[in-house]
């Protein structure tokens, strides 16, 4: 049957081979806090605050590094394409209490070595949430200098980790900073937390590390911040444009529900080398659904496809469903992603532009929609195939039957 579909994509001077090809060097930064519901592996890890939440009571989450590092794997044997690993620094590994703001490269060694056995490149994240000294929801911006001063020393540790996993790796490691910042009632004064704030970033930037690939995370809102967000679009927009190599975060779930992070993309392409994403399903607010392959994630991988900037949107997952099984979570997400850039890369691109170009939108509106019936979905199991992954009908059980043999030891 492929044989036939890859004729019938000829017709459109679509050639799956190179789709396919093209595909499976985008690379796809999993998130390791799917694993346990975001807990982390500090000694005191308590459930989460500070603006963030998971939900869900669903039994056999990851209790240990080794917990997650096994499930980690299992979920890498069902996911195509080339992977990344995304770290939070609460997941730091040590057998002794390490302070956020002394962290340092010996706690995430394990983590290079696992990511070599894998043949992984790691990302990294300061970890500013469930702590106590997140004091009144307050980190970087806060007017208690003992408590801003703590949050940069806890960035700038993590700035010379991401440094660390970059020369280990040999390539680049995104550093994110998103921090919970803000207000739960309407504030008397919001321009002194944003000084404080901008105050604390010029210290946590202050030193320029190679390989390290910056960017600040903005947020409309987080539970207990429903009237004031410190870290909010305009103010990193504006931030990272006034720094040299620092770039602004897109996640799909820190917007509007009814604006588009597609059309953002392109919007911030003149003016920054690189657009990091956090791909997420949002469902009414900042909720990290499980990614489904939606028209939403779709429009993103139709940018990044047709306007040949894979190099340039670095794609990271953030989502975590404590309902279901985790597992099934995160490679359901992972495949979804894949799947959208797959079917962006089998669409005719050059001939959808070019009636752009000569103002011919009625054929651009229909042809669009006729090519959304285009047979990629058997292009996609001839992809699984090839990279060795079980297929759509196959993988689901295959997870249900590692659940009974494994999991369920976690009592």
């Amino acid at each position: 049957m492929y044989n036939e579909v890859k004729d019938y994509y000829g017709k459109y001077n679509i050639d799956c081979e190179k789709a396919m090809a093209r595909v499976a060097n985008i690379p796809i930064s999993l998130h390791v806090w799917q694993a346990d519901d975001v807990v982390g592996l500090e000694h005191n890890a308590k459930s989460l605050s500070g603006g963030i939440q998971t939900t869900g009571n669903y039994p056999y989450r990851a209790r240990n590094f080794e917990e997650i590092k096994q499930d980690l794997s299992f979920a890498l044997s069902l996911i195509p394409g080339q992977k990344r690993l995304n770290l939070h620094a609460s997941y730091l590994v040590s057998d002794e209490n390490v302070e956020r703001d002394a962290i340092s490269e010996k706690e995430f060694t394990p983590w290079v070595e696992f990511a070599k056995e894998h043949n992984l490149a790691l990302d990294f994240n300061p970890t500013f949430f469930s702590h106590e000294k997140v004091k009144n929801n307050q980190t970087l911006s806060s007017s208690d200098e003992e408590i801003r001063e703590f949050w940069v020393r806890h960035g700038k540790a993590c700035r010379k980790i991401a440094a660390y996993f970059a020369k280990e790796q040999k390539g680049y490691s995104l550093c994110n900073l998103w921090i919970p910042d803000g207000f739960k009632d309407i504030p008397a004064n919001t321009l002194q937390p944003r000084l404080n704030l901008i105050k604390s970033l010029d210290e946590i930037y202050s030193d320029s590390y190679e390989g390290v690939i910056d960017s600040v995370e903005s947020k409309v809102f987080g539970i207990g911040l429903e009237a004031n967000t410190v870290g909010s679009n305009e103010f990193y927009l504006l931030y990272a444009k006034s720094k040299k190599n620092l770039y602004p975060l897109l996640d799909i779930g820190h917007f509007h529900p009814t604006e588009n992070v597609a059309d953002k993309i392109t919007a911030l392409l003149p003016f920054f080398k690189y657009i990091p994403l956090h791909v997420t399903r949002p469902m009414r607010w900042d909720s990290d659904h499980v990614v489904r392959l939606t028209d939403e994630i779709e429009a993103i991988t139709n940018q990044i496809i047709s306007l040949n900037i894979e190099d340039r949107v670095l794609i990271g997952l953030d989502y975590f469903d404590a309902s279901i099984n985790r597992i099934i979570a995160w490679v359901t997400g992972a495949r979804n992603i894949q799947k959208a850039l797959l079917k962006s890369a089998l669409t005719p691109w050059e001939k959808l532009n070019k009636e752009q170009e000569m103002e011919d939108f009625s054929s651009l509106l229909a042809d669009s929609e006729c090519y959304k019936t285009l047979p990629w979905g058997l292009v996609w199991d001839e992809y699984c195939k090839r990279q060795g992954i079980p297929l759509e009908e196959k993988w689901v059980n295959i997870v249900k039957q590692y659940e009974v043999n494994e999991l369920t030891k976690r009592v």
